[in-house]
């Protein structure tokens, strides 16, 4: 009966649900870690210019790599525009050659990318080579949570669904921490490690055992359970909007422009440590994200990461709006490099507000709508469109953040940090009550029962006519 079962559809009915004690992950982990590679390279590349634009934007700047505002802008966005077709490709690729080999596959654009900007004499070659590092970003973002969820089993599907996440703060973390002592030609030289040795590992990895049933060949899905499984494992195989919602919270133009951010807000401490200290606080987020995903359930980080966003970016927006940019008893600033005493403490109070408060944004969406977007879009997708419908779910996603992202330098320079703060404000209200109305729990649900839920109208039980 289906109620009996632990997972999955059965490939052989006959048989009964294993006891846990025959479960053995060391496989499974090895796989996971072989693919979140990919996500490693996502997380360095998507925060590249973070570090390395202010060379471009620099008076001493090579002229024929100087940015103005406008190449600065594309410079950063462009990455999401790549990002866009990537997952545009992974839609034909993830069917068509299997969600392993699409992983692959993008460390061919990945590795033309960086070879393009560290050899760059123009800034023509820099534009190309972050857009095709984004076209890799694209496909890996569309492939990496499929292939994991497929692979999985439900006890470990939430903390394994997270390590996407994980690695691309880690990646992110990386490419900081190297800022600060190597040059950013070199930068783009170690970027391509990660991509070169996930392609080496994934090589002897797996494909989806449920890619494999799906294409009926039940056999080779057996084998591959029971290599993810052990030996021992009696084998039984058992949407868009959030997307959207998750990059119009903000976050990518805030990771890709982290370090110009704490630039103009004069914070005391250089701006290319403060991008590394996020960096940590992001990682230390997520990996309690991962610790929790199966325990406190999705719906809960969710809204503790709404609330906790939605209250960072609100004092942010009053902040930016009501603090002045001199003293208000009209005497200036700064006297010949000495602040009034009052002037000088409301300027220690606004940098100190402001820096806490963009690290309690990023620690609201590293404990939530970042790693569990990215987790429920490769369970809440029906098996039957899943490599094609991941990929359009990362279309809209980078779409959005290139337009975003584009759109942050410019609305900057107009209006102060003030607009997009208020922007992000609303969003995260929507999340709030996006997750209230939309999102249902998938804790502890296989994902035959979670397609089941949306198939029969909320009902995760699977009968016998479903």
């Amino acid at each position: 009966p289906a109620a009996d079962m632990d997972e999955e559809t059965p490939l052989l009915r006959n048989r009964s649900t294993p006891p846990e004690s025959k479960i053995k992950n060391s496989g499974l982990f090895l796989a996971v870690f072989a693919a979140v590679l990919g996500n490693f390279n996502f997380g360095y590349s998507l925060v590249y210019p973070s570090p390395v634009l202010p060379n471009f934007q620099s008076p001493d700047a090579d002229p024929r790599l100087k940015m103005d505002t406008e190449q600065a802008a594309w410079f950063g966005s462009i990455y999401s525009l790549g990002a866009a077709a990537g997952g545009l490709g992974a839609m034909l690729l993830n069917d068509m050659i299997g969600r392993k080999l699409s992983i692959m596959t993008s460390a061919v654009p990945s590795t033309i990318g960086y070879m393009l900007m560290g050899g760059a004499i123009n800034v023509w070659m820099l534009q190309v080579g972050r857009f095709l590092n984004g076209v890799a970003g694209g496909m890996t973002a569309a492939s990496i949570p499929v292939y994991i969820s497929e692979i999985s089993h439900k006890k470990v599907r939430g903390a394994l669904g997270s390590c996407p996440q994980i690695t691309a703060v880690f990646g992110a973390l990386a490419l900081y921490a190297l800022g600060l002592v190597v040059p950013w030609r070199w930068l783009a030289v170690a970027g391509e490690v990660p991509a070169l040795l996930m392609v080496f590992l994934l090589a002897f990895m797996p494909s989806s055992p449920r890619r494999l049933l799906s294409l009926g060949r039940e056999q080779h899905a057996e084998r591959v359970l029971r290599w993810l499984r052990g030996s021992q494992y009696d084998v039984q195989i058992h949407r868009l909007v959030m997307r959207f919602l998750q990059q119009m919270t903000g976050i990518t133009p805030i990771l890709v422009y982290l370090e110009p951010i704490f630039k103009k807000t004069n914070v005391p401490l250089a701006p290319k440590y403060d991008a590394a200290i996020v960096g940590l606080v992001r990682l230390f987020s997520v990996a309690m994200a991962a610790f929790l995903m199966d325990k406190a359930g999705r719906k809960a980080l969710l809204y503790t990461s709404s609330m906790l966003m939605f209250a960072s970016t609100l004092t942010l927006t009053m902040i930016s709006h009501t603090t002045p940019s001199c003293c208000p008893c009209a005497v200036p600033a700064l006297t010949k490099g000495v602040c009034c005493f009052h002037c000088l403490m409301m300027s220690s109070a606004f940098i100190w507000a402001v820096s806490h408060h963009i690290v309690a944004c990023l620690l609201g969406y590293a404990i939530g709508w970042g790693p569990i977007t990215w987790l429920l879009m490769s369970e809440v997708l029906p098996l039957a469109a899943r490599g094609t419908a991941s990929g359009l779910c990362v279309t809209v996603s980078w779409v959005t953040a290139f337009w975003l992202t584009h759109a942050f330098t410019h609305m900057v320079d107009i209006y102060g940090l003030y607009v997009p703060y208020l922007l992000f404000t609303v969003v995260c209200v929507l999340c709030l009550l996006f997750n209230a109305v939309c999102i249902p729990e998938t804790r502890k649900r296989s994902l035959e029962e979670i397609e089941n839920y949306f198939r029969t109208g909320r009902n995760f039980t699977i009968s016998q006519a479903s």
